[in-house]
């Protein structure tokens, strides 16, 4: 069901999928999803240790990619009321909230 998204990958590893957020709230938003069905923060598991490393480094790599060190980022996780899709995933937000990115 998630993936069936039409979406360019940013990054794919064995654990987690990395894509442009489809409708951007930030010039630079991205989506950092696990491929393992995990609900929420809450109930990641210690095994789930090689999707946080994953996550982590996908992250660093994006960061210096696109120079966003400069210009600032956030990476964020939404839980409870604040998450509105029941699925874990992480934004990587740079710029200013409610500019859209621009597609090349």
């Amino acid at each position: 069901m998630l993936f069936a998204l039409p979406v360019a990958r940013l990054r794919e590893t064995s654990t987690l999928l990395a894509f442009h957020h489809p409708q951007p709230t930030y010039p630079y938003h991205v989506l950092l999803v696990p491929k393992k069905p995990i609900a929420t923060l809450t109930d990641l598991d210690p095994a789930d240790n090689a999707f946080l490393t994953d996550l982590f480094a996908t992250v660093q790599q994006l960061v210096t990619e696109n120079h966003l060190t400069d210009s600032g980022y956030r990476l964020i996780v939404n839980g409870g009321s604040y998450q509105d899709f029941p699925y874990l995933h992480f934004h990587l937000i740079s710029g200013s909230e409610g500019t859209q990115r621009t597609t090349a």
